[in-house]
């Protein structure tokens, strides 16, 4: 959530937006709030069919086509792994289920918004009495938990990739990492020792309190409780350092906090979830944890899923993973069907990445010339209608979307123009053309027909494209998240999508990780290994920055460098559109993980 990351995921869009009065109109409605910017429409929920009394019981089935990238909360850095997460796994601040608050972290583990003192470096919070782990004995989460959580974040196996949002900010924190790479990246008990060994002076246990964990910062910020709502700032139980982080071993030895527990864990095929037997809901005021189980099937086809929501079929509630295919929107709008929803993101999603570091053609796109012939060569109108039309999908031509602070009004660097991409070739040294590799992922609609559609614009131009498809599962951890892959040429182009992990003043979840060239996957997201020595300082001025405004012009100035740099070529702020079986209630659609919140639904008998 990536946010996330918060939030990657390719989402797909609704056309015939003139129905939208109409299919709002249903009586069952709720709904809400702020539009996300030109060319976006208000977060609106055809039918979070919440009306009624909750029921408890019955079993939540959700189908997908993928798996979360990890089952380990100091890792996971994936829409669908947090959603995952929501079940099982408890966090400091997190975001309740409630229309028109989803997006403002609320506390969770914490008591209360954290203390701060200090003139604003010292941030103080207390974890709530009661919460227990799910061990034998079952224990009480600690502010010890809370601290092994935050060094688990940059382990040499599988370090958190979100950890630019706050590396330089919490004192100590880039130094432990540090020392921390010369660790053994295959050694769990080397892995252990150094933990035990070694401490982040900015992160400690309150000495007269064993339930409050306090974070020094080097500089004040806005938005450091919005970043202690990730989930790599989870607490960790003591027995995750006998495995390696983000390892299949520990995903078979979970160990929960909250309303549920892994019951069975099949990698790429299915997930279990049962009641966790010591969570108490008086120390759990975001899950309401209606259902008694829920059933995760990976195996499916978006297609084949949405027709069996569609059917009411039995064991066929929600989505996970899967997304309302395209063609299917309008006739579900004309339907006013009360189980769509339309929602707003906040996100850069898709948009196409660029391999700066590929040495294929000679290291043709780690030239300007090249990357901004690519920039003129690709139509963002094509690339909009497989998205669902510009309504739904409203184009997006520079990296903040509409409603993150910095995100100026449209402004475009480039614009649709075979002929200035040819000439930029020829100038590169490519009047002959070249030839791409284009990753994604055939498992998705909308990758698949973007793919087709940049093969075809491409080929105007005289570049060759050729596809490289790869399961959803391996799409980010075992190729976007592996500069070697990069590196090697595996792939030169390919699809990506970016929501912030958090929202409003979130800008530093946006350039830090996707643009720093001094931090690399799988520490960031900057998959394309982009490089810019004049951005960086603008990216570290913004961080610094002592007002909001201030940092909103900084990173308006970062937007512009990173297009003129040619860096990426966005397509879509998106609006996502969602659908759930008739029999499910009260589904809250959640930004976070670009799903309803499983762990708030009820259902019929």
């Amino acid at each position: 959530m990536r946010r996330s990351q918060q939030r990657m995921i390719f989402i797909v869009a609704a056309t015939c937006l003139g129905m939208l009065a109409a299919a709002c109109g249903n009586g069952s409605s709720s709904s809400t709030s702020t539009t996300t910017g030109s060319g976006a429409i208000p977060n609106q929920r055809y039918a979070a069919n919440s009306s009624g009394t909750p029921v408890r019981g019955g079993t939540l089935t959700m189908l997908g086509t993928g798996d979360v990238d990890f089952m380990d909360p100091n890792v996971s850095y994936y829409a669908v792994g947090y959603l995952g997460l929501r079940m099982w796994a408890r966090s400091l601040y997190t975001y309740p289920a409630i229309q028109g608050q989803t997006t403002t972290p609320v506390p969770d583990l914490a008591t209360a918004n954290p203390t701060i003192t200090n003139g604003g470096l010292t941030y103080a919070i207390t974890i709530r009495t009661g919460a227990m782990w799910n061990t034998s004995p079952p224990r009480q989460v600690t502010a010890a938990d809370a601290l092994l959580g935050v060094k688990r974040t940059c382990n040499p196996t599988q370090p958190f990739g979100g950890q630019p949002d706050f590396t330089n900010l919490i004192a100590g924190y880039a130094a432990f990492c540090n020392g921390f790479t010369n660790v053994s990246s295959t050694d769990a008990a080397a892995q252990k020792a150094y933990i035990d060994a070694n401490n982040i002076s900015g992160v400690t246990v309150d000495p007269n309190n064993a339930q409050t964990i306090i974070f020094q910062l080097t500089q004040p910020v806005s938005y450091f409780t919005n970043i202690l709502g990730l989930n790599a700032f989870d607490p960790a139980p003591v027995e995750y350092l006998n495995y390696l982080p983000g390892s299949n071993d520990l995903a078979q030895h979970t160990i929960s906090d909250g309303p549920y527990q892994v019951q069975t864990y099949d990698p790429a095929k299915s997930i279990d979830f049962v009641r966790n037997p010591v969570w108490k809901a008086s120390t759990d005021t975001i899950r309401k944890a209606y259902v008694n189980q829920i059933n995760v099937n990976e195996t499916g086809t978006q297609a084949s899923i949405q027709q069996q929501i569609l059917t009411n079929t039995p064991q066929a509630d929600m989505e996970w993973d899967s997304y309302v295919p395209t063609n299917d929107i309008p006739s579900l709008l004309a339907a006013n069907d009360p189980r769509l929803s339309l929602e707003s993101e906040f996100s850069t999603n898709p948009y196409v990445v660029f391999n700066a570091q590929s040495p294929n053609n000679g290291g043709a796109l780690g030239k300007l010339a090249v990357r901004q012939a690519l920039e003129y060569g690709l139509n963002r109108t094509n690339l909009i209608q497989d998205g669902g039309g510009p309504k739904v999908s409203p184009p997006l031509t520079q990296v903040l979307p509409p409603g993150i602070t910095g995100s100026a009004p449209s402004y475009s660097q480039y614009n649709y123009d075979p002929a200035k991409a040819k000439q930029l070739l020829a100038s590169a040294g490519y009047s002959s053309g070249l030839t791409l590799k284009f990753l994604y992922r055939p498992a998705s609609l909308l990758s698949s027909n973007m793919f087709q559609t940049i093969q075809s614009d491409l080929g105007k131009i005289g570049i060759t494209v050729v596809g490289v498809g790869v399961p959803n599962a391996d799409f980010y951890t075992k190729y976007l998240e592996k500069p070697s892959q990069a590196t090697s040429g595996v792939w030169d182009v390919s699809l990506a999508g970016w929501s912030p992990d958090w929202y409003g003043n979130a800008a530093a979840s946006f350039f830090p990780p996707l643009f720093d060239g001094r931090i690399l996957p799988p520490t960031s997201s900057n998959f394309g290994l982009f490089s810019d020595p004049t951005l960086n300082p603008i990216i570290d001025a913004a961080l610094k920055a002592p007002t909001e405004a201030a940092a909103a012009a900084l990173w308006h100035q970062a937007d512009i460098e990173t297009m003129k740099n040619a860096a990426i070529f966005p397509i879509t702020a998106p609006n996502q559109p969602e659908i759930h079986g008739s029999q499910v209630h009260n589904a809250i659609y959640m930004a976070i993980y670009e799903q309803s919140d499983p762990t708030n639904v009820w259902l019929s008998k």
